[in-house]
């Protein structure tokens, strides 16, 4: 179907729909049946068994496989079967680790997903762009990314970027008029507007008509969708030390076997010991287990109200140092409210809060009604020259559109005023954009007389006007009267109120629709002062930030005096901090700015554009830099911070895209919490990794210390397996999901060129691992002196000491001061899994059946008594001490 030769009115008989009313939730059932989902086909992923299989093709387990098969040929079929066992098991750990991971990933990116505005059942509502269907009415305005293949039925301005499609980077100026050309390839056909396209101006309404693999989008076999597993820059940093590890842990299995052997024993003994202690030493799952740690992570951060896009910005905010925030609805409830209007040269007070209708006007005591001069006009045209609807439910008012907009039109109700498409029509409209800071409307009304009525900051508007309106009627604006409107926003901004100024202008039938003629020599009628309230929770965010060592910048479009005044009141300007506006960032050089920098708490009446300019100034001076932003022009300056925040809720689909971390709520405090959340994972990891290599380092020196004081092997093979699965796996889990320290927001960020092994992990992995591997040979060596007929009650007592020494090591691995410092009992997931290992343990010791599996042999209560106390001195010597 060759939609961009049909009529709008043929488009919408064709797809059964109404441009006024949408689809019915019948007909989107059917259509969803009929079409599927509007998604593109993706590369087909691997299969549960293939994921399985994945886990032995390890060099070191492929190692132990060959020697499990030697050991059957040798008819060591106990031994064979028990490492067959484990590794089976050591599989499975691997593969729910791998599945629990991708479900986490697949759920963010379900979570991240874009959003489409779509009329059902004549109401606009939101949807994920996957459940829009052929004939569904979309909305459109800049920054969004079209939802399907649309169209276009309305246009105000619209004009796309098709680069994706096209090559061409030009934004592509849009119309709804039919085009009866043929053969038009898609970048002719302008009268639609395609899948994965983005808006770049204007607004416009369109139906779709394609969708999913039937798009443009869909027909472009090298746009197919692939997704690609992300690398984080710390699992970057463990897959180096898996390679270091490795070498490591064979030069000291061939040295534990070279002597084993010189030392008198079995070649094919010493081998499968060596082989088994290498599987032990290197911890392969590492890798699996940072991951999980990393979507658990990401799990809780949705629950705070946060969704992580890339992974590797869970590490980046642990070295967060500056946050630059948006001051309109992420520092503040993003309820504009009109609690001022001057009007008449004259200071007029509202009441009422937030977007409640109720509330009245007064001019100092005396309450006004609406036949006060060029009131009911000032209201009517604020309404007039708006995006936002005003919506109710459960009793509730709420606002459909920009928050600003929104207070416009509470402030008309408050009167009474609810202008209706039959009394005025809007004939064209100029939208707002951040260069232009401001929005026109060309409106008719029902005696077909036109005005221009425009809308916008008064710095603006001001140079735009000639005349204004006062209780006499219409006067030249001179310059005292100029100083007079200028004092009235100054006297307003101090009262951390934002100012909208609005203009008329009268038109004929014969002008032209030129924004550049339409809006200058316009008549100023008054000014509107509005507050957004601060969030209640953003000033204790921004002193626990302070405390952190974050610094705390407020970015603003609105007037210095306003912004000034709200920065003030949540204690976010110090003393001798300093407040720039755009204007002295235009005079500046990138170096004058970054001598500053530092100084700077406060940015007023700045562009999008200026944003990229800050970001880059603190990162000159070595920060690492929060960026948050919501529209389309943000989005720069949000890819090239360190870390991108985009809103939820008021962000558009390509900030989002450009952004690591999205705010379901649009809060500063979010991200306060985001950054908490990042450096409590990135303090986890470090837990599993000092307690994973010391619990190594340990199992390789009890081997290689009895090898070299020429003593029988204190552990058979199967039992460095055994202690490797029950003492590593679970307990390391469980440390992954340990909760902040309480100082974890006092510390100074962290260093994103930090080692892994920094601030004394090194000494701590090693200092506990010889200390454990020692207390383990002691164990051996005296239980072996005093029994020497009976070595598998020596081996017995060792493989108990080794296991007990690594489950309560784990309790000292959860705080980087000492064992004392933090309730064990805070993290149930680590007492459960060390439960577990100790029960296993338990049944590996006293179950017959597995006794001659494990060379294991029962133990008495004097035994008990003397592992835990050997087993305790390596938290116990350590425990009281940071180092």
């Amino acid at each position: 179907m060759k939609w961009y030769q049909l009529d709008v009115e043929s488009v919408e008989q064709k797809l059964l729909v109404t441009a006024n009313r949408g689809l019915s939730d019948k007909q989107v059932g059917e259509r969803r049946k009929q079409y599927g989902l509007n998604v593109l086909e993706e590369e087909k992923t691997t299969s549960k068994w293939l994921i399985f299989l994945k886990q032995f093709q390890d060099f070191m387990v492929l190692v132990l496989l060959a020697a499990t098969l030697i050991a059957g040929l040798l008819g060591e079929y106990i031994d064979a079967i028990a490492i067959m066992v484990i590794v089976l098991v050591n599989g499975f750990i691997g593969y729910f680790q791998e599945q629990k991971a991708e479900k986490s990933l697949a759920k963010l990116k379900e979570l991240s997903a874009p959003v489409a505005t779509v009329l059902r059942e004549g109401e606009w509502v939101k949807v994920p762009s996957s459940e829009v269907v052929v004939g569904d009415v979309v909305r459109v305005a800049s920054g969004d990314r079209i939802p399907a293949d649309v169209r276009i039925a309305k246009s105000t301005s619209l004009e796309t970027e098709e680069s994706a499609l096209t090559g061409e980077s030009l934004p592509v100026m849009k119309h709804a008029s039919s085009i009866r050309r043929d053969h038009l390839d898609p970048q002719d056909q302008v009268n639609m507007a395609f899948m994965g396209t983005l808006v770049t101006r204007g607004t416009g309404i369109g139906i779709v008509v394609g969708t999913g693999m039937n798009t443009v989008m869909g027909q472009i076999a090298s746009l197919m969708v692939k997704t690609k597993k992300m690398i984080t820059p710390l699992e970057h940093k463990l897959a180096e030390l898996g390679k270091i590890l490795i070498a490591v842990a064979l030069a000291l299995t061939a040295l534990v076997v070279v002597v084993g052997v010189y030392q008198g024993h079995q070649l094919y003994e010493m081998f499968l010991a060596g082989v088994s202690l290498a599987v032990a030493a290197i911890p392969e799952g590492l890798p699996a287990i940072v991951t999980v740690a990393l979507s658990l992570g990401v799990q809780r951060m949705i629950k705070k109200k946060a969704i992580v896009r890339k992974l590797s910005a869970v590490e980046t905010l642990g070295c967060a140092s500056v946050i630059c925030s948006d001051k309109t609805g992420t520092m503040t409830e993003n309820q504009m409210t009109v609690k001022e209007v001057y009007l008449n040269g004259k200071h007029l007070y509202v009441t009422g809060d937030g977007y409640d209708i109720r509330g009245d006007y007064f001019l100092d005591k005396r309450k006004l009604e609406s036949d006060f001069p060029n009131l009911e006009s000032m209201l009517l045209y604020g309404a007039l020259c708006n995006h936002a609807q005003l919506k109710v439910k459960k009793g509730k008012y709420f606002v459909d559109g920009d928050p600003t907009d929104g207070a416009l039109l509470v402030a008309a109700r408050k009167l009474g005023l609810q202008p209706t498409n039959h009394q005025y029509r809007i004939i064209e409209e100029f939208p707002f954009d951040s260069d232009r800071k401001r929005m026109s409307v060309i409106i008719e009304d029902e005696n077909n007389r036109r005005f221009v009525i425009t809308k916008g900051a008064p710095d603006v508007l001001l140079p735009r006007t000639s005349f204004f309106i006062d209780e006499s009627g219409r006067k030249l604006l001179k310059s005292a009267d100029k100083r007079n409107i200028e004092g009235a926003i100054n006297k307003m901004a101090s009262k951390a109120l934002r100012t909208i100024a609005i203009g008329i202008k009268p038109i004929s039938n014969r002008d032209s629709f030129d924004s550049a003629l339409l809006e200058k020599d316009l008549t100023f009628i008054g000014l509107y002062g509005m507050i957004d309230p601060p969030r209640k929770e953003v000033k204790s965010a921004i002193a626990e930030c302070r405390e952190a060592g974050i610094k705390t910048v407020m970015i603003t479009g609105d007037h210095e005096k306003t912004a000034r005044a709200i920065a003030t009141h949540l204690q976010l300007l110090p003393e001798n901090g300093l407040v720039l506006d755009g204007y002295q960032l235009n005079q500046m050089s990138p170096s004058e700015l970054s001598d500053i920098i530092d100084r700077v708490y406060v940015f007023a009446r700045v562009t999008p554009e200026h944003k990229l300019k800050i970001v880059k100034a603190f990162q000159e001076k070595g920060h690492i830099v929060a960026m948050t932003g919501d529209g389309v022009n943000d989005a720069p300056a949000i890819k090239a911070s360190d870390i991108g925040v985009a809103m939820g809720r008021s962000g558009t689909d390509v900030t989002k895209e450009a952004s690591s971390l999205i705010l379901m709520d649009d809060n500063f405090a979010t991200i306060k919490s985001a950054i908490n959340e990042g450096r409590n994972i990135y303090e986890n990891i470090r837990k599993f990794i000092r307690y994973l290599l010391a619990s190594n380092v340990g199992e390789i020196l009890v081997m290689l210390f009895a090898m070299l004081l020429a003593l029988p092997l204190p552990l058979v093979p199967v039992q460095i397996l055994w202690v490797n699965l029950v003492t590593d796996g679970l307990p390391a889990m469980a440390l992954g999901l340990d909760k902040p320290e309480e100082d974890v927001m006092k510390r100074a960020p962290r260093s994103p060129r930090e080692g892994i092994f920094a601030r004394g992990l090194g000494f701590k992995i090693v200092s506990r691992g010889i200390v454990i591997g020692i207390v383990t040979l002691i164990a051996f060596m005296m239980s072996y002196q005093n029994n020497p007929d009976n070595l598998v009650y020596g081996q017995t007592v060792a493989f108990t000491t080794l296991v007990m020494a690594q489950l309560i090591h784990v309790f000292d691995c959860r705080s980087e001061k000492s064992v004392f410092s933090r309730n064990p009992f805070e993290n149930m997931y680590l007492v459960l899994a060390v439960l577990s290992s100790l029960l296993l343990l338990l049944v590996v010791i006293y179950f017959e059946p597995l006794q001659p599996i494990f060379h294991t042999t029962f133990l008495g209560i004097r035994d008990w008594m003397f592992i835990i106390v050997l087993s305790s001195l390596p938290t116990v010597l350590f425990g009281f001490t940071k180092k």
